[in-house]
């Protein structure tokens, strides 16, 4: 009975210790790169100087350890006109934007991390981590 009780309790003591680093794993985990900011680069652009009117941004990410900084960073992208969605400027995933004709004005590029969103809104706010530009069309 004896044996019996010390192996429940070295299981009981081992499935408790794989629980308690498994969760400091995971939490540990979300530390190693800690993403505390994101730029965008050009920080304003014109159109009308970039080839056929397509404008490569980028976003940069800022972190609290080394790295402290990874260009490009990993980010989901889109655009707004006076903080409203718009189709009028179209964003790929790599951070291409385009005006569409006949697109006039100052259109915002943004880049949001989307582990970081609480929630979303259309033109990216309610994440904690967004970066943004200008563009302007035409």
């Amino acid at each position: 009975m004896g044996k019996l009780r010390l192996t429940l309790l070295l299981f009981t003591l081992t499935v408790a210790a794989w629980f308690a680093l498994s969760c400091g794993a995971s939490s540990f985990s979300g530390l190693i790169h800690p993403l505390q900011s994101i730029t965008v680069s050009p920080a304003t652009a014109d159109a009308k100087d970039y080839p056929e009117g397509q404008v490569q941004f980028t976003a940069t990410g800022h972190y609290s350890i080394a790295p402290y900084s990874v260009t490009p960073q990993s980010a989901t992208w889109g655009a707004c006109y006076q903080n409203e969605p718009t189709s009028e400027v179209s964003v790929t995933a790599s951070g291409l934007a385009r005006c569409a004709s006949g697109a006039e004005g100052t259109y915002t590029i943004f880049a949001f991390d989307i582990t970081t969103c609480n929630a979303i809104t259309a033109c990216g706010e309610g994440c904690t981590i967004f970066g943004s530009a200008q563009l302007t069309c035409p």
